[in-house]
């Protein structure tokens, strides 16, 4: 590196590192979004300019080790150019990008240096900023440039970025093209949507999901703090254990409590009535799942009224069987109390199904006791290119192994979710993404494979290797992965199939909650079989195409989960393609076509086959969305721009074109969406599942924010029916603002709901839950402020020109620019803060 002018002889080791160690503490980055549409170079078409600005120390260490010397980033677009004056680029796989000097460059103390970013796509948030860049030099231990470490927030909580650059030119970052008509929702722009929504605080009955019937009565308050006296008639204590503990009525007390399960009564599964008398509370329940969701009901409202119960008569039952939602622990991990905490979440708002990822090109999270190395090398991200000790640092990982973003579940960590959630009447269906997005378990098979080869033993070796070495087929995953996808003609990757399901199922069998569905993922295969010689037999058998194997591989896994007693689930790309003829009649498929793209096609299609079509669309359950099109909201944007509660709360699941009524395209367009092909009669949706991909999500924290209170609206959908929505009539096509969607029942239905909502917040709160603070709309009028909210109650803060916080109570004249924001409904959580400008 003669860029440090020219050091006598190589120093020791200790000071290498020492001085390493301080170039990384000392070199300024900044990471700066420039324009989502400039003029592109030759041969790069959709491009964005963002850049890289290092700025050189003052001081320059003497002795800073000049072999090997590199610069480590992530980038998670496609980076076709980048130009520099000093360093060369290289793309190492996936996200994770490799700059080293150019031969004869010089890095001169204090001197700045931009490197120009030309990517593929858009980047429309600062979310996609990827902390824990870092420096390596041979023989020296990498280390994380200190500068672009994520920071908390101690006002909200939340994970920050203090190297990526502040994103205020509307004009250059809000859009890719004329086209997109996307505009950021400013404060001001906030004010008016929300005024036109604006919802009362709830009165008298406030329980989510809303209820199919429920009644307030008159008479004298039923007090739950004098204590219950239960009575079980047809189930066990252990089944709404969960749910007397969130009553927190203690026991042994005068008032009488009576669970009784009558199918005969409570005719629809997961169906209750609940009465609340000064006499005494009586629940008649179709199944135990319906005597705990009736608990959680009371509960609910028991905390609202705190403790004394107006008489209630509630009857009520789900609009569909499956309520789902979705966790990826794959990109990045998240912790076995957060599992557990979203469990208990999910039981209030009687969601009865959790999706778990464990597996991704970017991460291993289960323990499988027979392959040890899955989980001790494919959960860990660090600086070793080898790969032999852990995987590749993607998504900003950065070099040291250490940080909340590696882990895995261990399988007594596993065994305890089941059981959690198995008591809370919650379904857990385990997913590993196969034959794409399996880089991870493909490189943990290639560390087994090597240590039993050295130890002389090659069979056992080949057992479980998922490639085939003599396959030359070059491609990119549509993650960027040159080597994510296994092979599916080789017998080895079967027998990992195998092993896995049974570990799995083992699992379950010991939490006492047998396995039901293995979701297979199934979506996005690259392919990498076209120059296999194992694959030369298939191939041919299918015609010569090679595009074929990945629909006869889903076939031949359906098949065996199918022998083994289990539904097989994945998403609805790669299940579409396969013969319908080919699969076990009861099939599990997650539709997430985009709404005005795929969705409608996906989703009939897939439905009219009689599997199980649960609607898992980015416009509507894509929790890692953002909540709003603005560059300080995080999450991916490839869907939907914003994916807000009242967005969420309006969907019509039971008929998809109508929601183009009230949902516009990603470019912020109201457009048409055809009913092709037509559902056929007596088919329908088995129910909906939020997602929540973790690639821009490396905290618990930022779970909770990105999934409530959005997962409450979901939860209102999957359990309540939509009235405003018409009825679904075969061929029929729908255009923006269509007046056949009843908007006065929507806008009477979200004022509802809000009011409700905002009643749910001291419970979530009580559960541990950090959910989205909703920044408020604010405008200055004629020399006033106004504010508003999402939801009702909501506490606002505004202060003018750096001065002190203050309530807001109501419209204040001002004299200049103001800053705002809100509170959480304890005070110790604040939104992002917002800024409005007088108007001129």
């Amino acid at each position: 590196m003669a860029a440090l002018a020219a050091p006598p002889a190589m120093a020791a080791e200790e000071p290498s590192q020492a001085s390493l160690d301080r170039f990384a503490d000392t070199l300024g980055y900044r990471l700066t979004m420039v324009d989502n549409g400039p003029a592109c170079p030759a041969g790069i078409d959709a491009c964005f300019l963002s850049k890289i600005t290092l700025t050189l120390p003052e001081t320059m260490p003497a002795d800073l080790p000049t072999k090997g010397f590199s610069l480590y980033f992530s980038f998670v677009n496609r980076l076709p150019l980048v130009e520099s004056d000093i360093f060369t680029h290289r793309l190492v796989n996936g996200d994770l990008q490799q700059l080293t000097l150019k031969p004869g460059a010089v890095l001169r103390p204090g001197a700045k240096h931009e490197i120009k970013l030309w990517g593929v796509g858009s980047n429309f948030s600062k979310a996609f900023g990827m902390p824990n860049a870092y420096l390596v030099a041979d023989g020296l231990k990498p280390r994380t440039i200190a500068a672009t470490r994520a920071v908390i927030d101690p006002e909200t909580g939340l994970e920050i970025l203090p190297f990526v650059a502040p994103m205020t030119d509307e004009a250059r970052l809000a859009t890719k093209s004329d086209a997109d008509k996307t505009r950021w929702l400013t404060a001001e722009r906030a004010f008016d949507v929300q005024a036109g929504r604006l919802a009362p605080e709830a009165k008298g009955i406030v329980i989510l999901p809303k209820p199919a019937k429920a009644e307030q009565g008159k008479g004298q308050a039923i007090d739950l703090g004098r204590g219950i006296a239960l009575t079980l008639n047809g189930v066990e204590r252990s089944a709404v254990g969960p749910a007397l503990a969130a009553l927190g009525s203690p026991e042994g007390g005068a008032l009488p409590l009576t669970i009784r399960i009558d199918p005969a009564a409570a005719k629809k599964a997961e169906g209750y009535i609940l009465d609340v008398r000064p006499s005494g509370i009586a629940i008649t329940a179709h199944d135990a799942a319906g005597a705990s969701h009736a608990l959680r009901s009371l509960a609910q409202q028991a905390a609202f009224e705190k403790g004394k119960l107006t008489p209630l008569h509630v009857e009520d039952a789900p609009e569909y069987g499956f309520r789902g939602l979705h966790i990826d622990l794959g990109r990045n991990f998240h912790s076995r109390d957060e599992i557990l905490k979203l469990v208990e979440a999910m039981a209030t708002y009687k969601l009865n199904k959790l999706h778990l990822h464990l597996a991704e090109d970017e991460g291993w999270r289960i323990e499988i006791p027979a392959l040890p190395e899955l989980a001790e090398i494919g959960s860990k991200r660090c600086h070793d290119p080898s790969e032999q000790t852990c995987i590749l640092p993607q998504l900003g990982a950065g070099p040291d192994g250490t940080g909340s973003v590696n882990g895995y579940l261990t399988t007594a960590d596993y065994v305890a979710i089941v059981q959690a959630a198995a008591a809370r009447h919650i379904e857990v269906i385990p997913s590993i993404d196969m034959p794409g997005h399996s880089r991870a378990a493909i490189k943990a098979m290639e560390v087994r494979h090597a240590r039993l080869t050295a130890a002389g033993k090659k069979a056992e070796a080949e057992r479980y290797r998922l490639i085939d070495p003599a396959d030359t087929t070059q491609y990119r995953s549509i993650q960027n992965y040159s080597d994510n996808t296994l092979n599916v003609c080789l017998p080895a990757t079967y027998r990992f199939v195998d092993t896995v399901v049974d570990a799995l199922a083992a699992m379950h069998k010991q939490a006492g909650a047998p396995l039901k569905t293995f979701h297979l993922g199934a979506d996005e295969t690259a392919g990498a079989w076209v120059n296999s010689p194992a694959c030369k037999a298939m191939i041919a058998d299918n015609g010569g195409d090679a595009g074929k194997l990945t629909p006869r591989f889903i076939e031949r896994v359906s098949k065996s989960l199918a022998a083994k007693g289990l539904e097989a689930g994945g998403w609805s790309d790669g299940m579409g393609h396969t013969e319908t003829a080919a699969m076990p009649r009861k099939v599990q498929t997650n539709i997430w076509g985009v709404l005005h793209t795929g969705a409608v096609r996906e989703a009939h299609d897939q439905m009219n086959r009689g599997w199980d079509a649960v609607l898992s669309i980015p416009d509507l359950g894509y929790f890692d969305m953002p909540y709003a099109p603005h560059p300080d909201e995080g999450g991916y944007d490839w869907a939907s721009r914003g994916v807000d509660p009242y967005q969420v709360f309006g969907f019509m699941p039971d008929n998809l074109p109508a929601n183009a009524a009230t949902i516009r395209n990603i470019y912020a367009e109201g457009k048409a969406i055809e009913d092709k092909p037509v559902l056929r009669p007596g088919h329908r949706v088995a129910g909906v599942q939020a997602q929540l991909w973790s690639e821009t999500i490396r905290t618990d924290a930022q779970v909770d924010y990105m999934l409530f209170p959005r997962l409450l609206a979901l939860a209102e959908r999957g359990w309540s029916p939509a009235p405003w929505t018409p009825t679904y009539q075969a061929g029929v096509s729908y255009e923006w603002g269509d007046k056949r969607v009843d908007a006065a029942k929507l806008k009477a239905g979200w004022q509802d709901f809000a009011g409700r909502t905002a009643a749910q917040f001291p419970m979530l709160e009580k559960i541990g839950v950090a959910y989205r603070v909703a920044p408020p709309g604010a405008r200055i009028a004629n020399g006033k402020l106004e504010a508003n909210s999402m939801f009702p109650g909501t506490a606002i803060e505004y202060r003018v020109e750096g001065g002190a916080w203050t309530r807001y109570a109501g419209p204040v004249a001002v004299s200049g620019a103001a800053e705002l924001r809100s509170r959480s409904a304890d005070g110790k959580r604040a939104s992002r803060t917002v800024r409005v400008e007088p108007t001129r």
